[in-house]
């Protein structure tokens, strides 16, 4: 028979029982094989610590029963002598709807990514939770744009000149909204490469606060003295920023002042009194005590230790017991600390 002068009624009945066969087959043997692999791995999944598992039973889930239908349709026609225009149609048709599952499996694939991405970030920062959401939907967005691209180009449609047109209208959109787009990327980076979280003490500058929210566009920070601080994303990554939170230990330096009139034997006895001092907690770590210089009303003493812990507070318990300690111990021994004096001398004439 051939094809190009096909009649209905010349077709065969083998012909047809051939096609229904072959397409009833396929659509049994995907809905069977569906069904096995769903109820195998709903009880694997949850026991096992890989996620492959996990996101091929979400794919398996949302595998529509439509695209069954038609993917049998298509190869049952595809098994009749019939015109090429015919078959044209139905492999058209049939593109089409490989296309909307296949997004439909792309868009299951970027859900599992996020939904676990965020459960992480969720224990840590929970703010960013906002702008992981944003990667999402833009995801979601770039592949609606390339499935309708596909779609448009399989249907025979020149999509040369319209992809043109967006690129030409994407430069101009991105050139009114440098400034947002470029905070709006900041926020992405600031995600992804965690330079800080909420809750972290940063200074930018000659301001100084706790992160409290990370936004699309700006980053808010509580100051000491109690205001809000809001900061742009790109000019906050363009800063330099010290992070005070991901301290492991504060180092201490600070000075001691006693008075000229110190006897010797008591100025080389200082170092021990300080170590002692410092070493009266766990949480410190000695490093030295050096007589360093012969000041203007003072003989000068060098003192540097560390707190084996950031939080300021705890640094600030730590100092008080310290300096009173030593507060003590150089009043027991009669080493006073020395201040700005200054001694005038009065000549009189013979």
């Amino acid at each position: 028979m051939n094809p190009e002068n096909f009649r209905l009624d010349e077709l065969k009945a083998e012909h047809l029982l051939t096609a229904v066969g072959a397409a009833v087959l396929l659509f049994v043997v995907l809905v069977v094989v569906r069904r096995i692999l769903v109820a195998r791995l709903t009880k694997i999944a949850p026991k096992t610590e890989t996620l492959a598992d996990d996101l091929l039973l979400d794919l398996l889930r949302n595998s529509k029963t439509g695209f069954f239908v038609i993917s049998a349709i298509y190869l049952g026609l595809c098994m009749l002598p019939i015109p090429a225009r015919f078959h044209t149609v139905a492999e058209k048709t049939f593109i089409l709807i490989a296309l909307l599952q296949f997004g439909s499996w792309a868009s299951v694939g970027i859900n599992f990514w996020i939904t676990r991405y965020l459960k992480k970030k969720a224990e840590s920062d929970a703010e960013s939770a906002t702008t992981i959401g944003l990667i999402s939907f833009l995801s979601k967005m770039l592949l609606f744009v390339l499935i309708v691209l596909l779609a448009l180009n399989n249907l025979g449609i020149d999509i040369t000149a319209l992809v043109a047109g967006l690129g030409v209208g994407g430069v101009a959109v991105a050139l009114a909204l440098q400034n947002i787009l470029g905070d709006l990327f900041a926020s992405l980076t600031i995600v992804l490469d965690k330079p800080f979280i909420v809750g972290d003490f940063i200074v930018v500058g000659d301001f100084a606060g706790t992160i409290e929210h990370i936004g699309l566009k700006t980053t808010r920070l509580r100051s000491l003295s109690g205001e809000q601080l809001i900061f742009a994303n790109g000019d906050l990554l363009q800063s330099r920023i010290r992070n005070y939170k991901r301290m492991n230990e504060r180092r201490i330096v600070f000075t001691i002042g006693v008075t000229y009139q110190t006897p010797s034997e008591k100025l080389a006895l200082i170092p021990g009194w300080v170590k002692e001092a410092v070493e009266k907690s766990e949480f410190t770590r000695f490093d030295r005590c050096h007589f360093l210089k012969f000041g203007d009303s003072a003989l000068s003493f060098e003192v540097v230790y560390w707190v084996k812990n950031a939080d300021f507070n705890f640094y600030a318990d730590i100092a008080h017991a310290i300096n009173l300690a030593l507060y003590r111990k150089f009043a027991d021994e009669a080493v006073s600390f020395a201040y700005p004096t200054q001694t005038l001398f009065i000549e009189k004439d013979a």
